[in-house]
């Protein structure tokens, strides 16, 4: 452990840098003992995706980094539901939107249920959210607005926030066009009439009572802001929270960027200290456009788990946060056979390279030891053959390949040839377009033909590479291996890309490689 905490106070993988801002926060811990606190915010108007995965994740990386820092110095990560919202909009594809609609603009912890099983809607989709999380098994304390607000526990910030209710104005007005300046309020009354939350001007009456003055459908009314009765407005309430709750850590997307500097003026006003934390880069799809979920143009987080494992995803997270990256069902592959690459470099590193190894945070330093006989992309040109288009199948080849293995003695790649099946099945083999060999590339073929025809059926990947390499090397030449290269995949597999060969050969065995070397060769005619 020794080792560990020195390596890492000089470790340059990120959640380390992050981590070490903590302890120039607090150099000689938070008070009295107390945790470090790291927060993510959570909107309950929409169910939990991959984006709520993601900022999760990424905060544990950092709480992972500051407790291996420490040497176990304590921390809580709070999971924060903003379910006193008022909605805003329906959101799309929810059963029964009607009751949505009829309660627009009240909280969303008082509005019903739209699916029947819960007390409101916030109350389904926290539930949801607290499934999501411990499905993936995180360490964190759950808070709900609706709880904070009206059980009295951010009653204190919001007299704060109403004795500085000029200087919290003097932030947010300078930012707000013109128009939005006459109406704003860092307050938000709850209508005692309608129970909507109200955007209307508020006027402070008495500020250690609590109380406030609006007017709502012309009429004056005075009531108290505290219990329940008023929320603040975003990024006032952002800053509330991180007085109140005491937040030393919090990350946000690249969009928040302006939110951060906003919220975090409002905590010093409040005589808070604002978090520590840096906005990550943002998603984007094939096209490079940001994803969103109103244009649907994003990769969910179940489209990834049906074809990825959930530490390929995690792998990919944790790569360069602050770059914006492409995520689509293209990266798939790649990510899952890096994770591997890195995973099984992990047990001969030295400690201060085990630090920047992305494995090393995706399973808190305790990395498996338990490798692989073949990559991902081998068992996706397996899956992608006609014959081999189920799991069972796949894995008769794969026990010829790697005797020994089985699923029950190896559980993840068990997995991951289901999910090799699921992607190879749903993408690969539907565009696989096999082409006829040249003549000169059927006298390659003829020759690899006649050189596999020699060898034992349990011939290894490596005899059966340098066979084909000495093949390449006669029929295209040294300068043109690529050429050889390319057309055994494009004749025999039906890709531009392929694996590497001698490998491909071993898993699908010779007898069923002379076949698609007989069928490409019936193609040339």
């Amino acid at each position: 452990m020794t080792d560990i905490r020195s390596a890492a106070m000089t470790a340059k993988a990120w959640p380390y840098e992050e981590a070490r801002k903590l302890l120039k926060r607090w150099p000689d811990g938070k008070p009295n003992g107390e945790p470090i606190v790291f927060e993510t915010g959570y909107g309950p108007s929409g169910l939990p995706h991959i984006g709520t995965f993601n900022e999760v994740l990424r905060t544990t990386f950092v709480r992972q980094a500051y407790t291996e820092l420490t040497g176990g110095a304590p921390s809580r990560l709070i999971a924060f539901s903003d379910d006193m919202d008022g909605l805003r909009k329906v959101p799309d594809n929810i059963a029964n939107a009607e009751v949505l609609a009829a309660n627009l603009g009240k909280p969303l912890s008082r509005i019903p249920d739209p699916f029947g099983t819960h007390e409101s809607f916030a109350h389904h989709n926290n539930a949801m959210l607290r499934r999501f999380l411990d499905q993936f098994g995180f360490d964190y304390e759950f808070l709900s607005a609706t709880d904070c607000y009206t059980s009295g526990r951010f009653d204190e910030v919001l007299r704060n926030v109403l004795r500085n209710f000029n200087g919290v104005m003097d932030v947010m007005l300078p930012t707000l066009r013109e128009e939005r300046r006459k109406t704003y309020s860092p307050i938000l009354p709850v209508s005692p009439d309608t129970g909507i939350v109200l955007q209307v001007p508020v006027t402070v009456v008495d500020a250690e009572a609590g109380i406030i003055a609006f007017e709502e459908d012309g009429k004056r009314i005075e009531q108290s802001a505290l219990g329940g009765m008023a929320k603040l407005q975003w990024k006032v309430d952002w800053a509330a929270r991180w007085v109140a709750l005491g937040v030393d850590y919090e990350m946000s997307g690249k969009d928040l960027t302006d939110s951060v500097v906003q919220s975090s003026k409002i905590a010093r006003v409040l005589g808070g200290r604002p978090p520590e934390g840096f906005n990550y880069e943002m998603f984007l799809d094939e096209k490079g456009e940001k994803i969103s979920k109103s244009k649907g143009n994003g990769l969910s987080l179940e489209e990834w788990l049906r074809y990825g494992s959930e530490d390929s995803l995690a792998f990919y997270i944790f790569r360069e946060p602050k770059k914006a990256k492409s995520l689509h069902l293209g990266v798939i592959p790649r990510a899952v056979d890096d994770y591997w690459q890195f995973r099984t470099r992990y047990p001969d590193q030295p400690v201060e390279q085990q630090l920047g190894n992305p494995v090393h945070h995706i399973h808190a330093g305790k990395v498996p030891a338990q490798g692989l006989p073949l990559t991902y992309g081998l068992l996706l040109n397996l899956a992608s053959l006609p014959g081999v288009a189920d799991k069972e199948t796949a894995w008769r080849f794969v026990q010829r390949y790697a005797p020994g293995t089985s699923p029950d003695s190896s559980p993840e790649l068990d997995t991951l040839i289901g999910l090799a099946v699921n992607y190879a099945r749903d993408f690969v083999a539907p565009a696989l377009q096999r082409r006829p060999p040249t003549a000169e590339e059927a006298a390659a073929l003829r020759d690899l033909d006649s050189q596999l025809a020699d060898l034992p059926d349990d011939a290894d990947a490596d005899t059966i590479q340098n066979i084909v390499f000495e093949i390449g090397k006669t029929h295209f030449g040294k300068d043109n291996l690529r050429g050889w290269f390319g057309t055994l995949y494009e004749t025999l597999l039906g890709s531009s890309q392929g694996p590497r060969m001698g490998s491909f050969i071993a898993l699908y065995g010779i007898a069923n490689s002379r076949a698609l070397i007989a069928e490409a060769l019936a193609a040339a005619g």
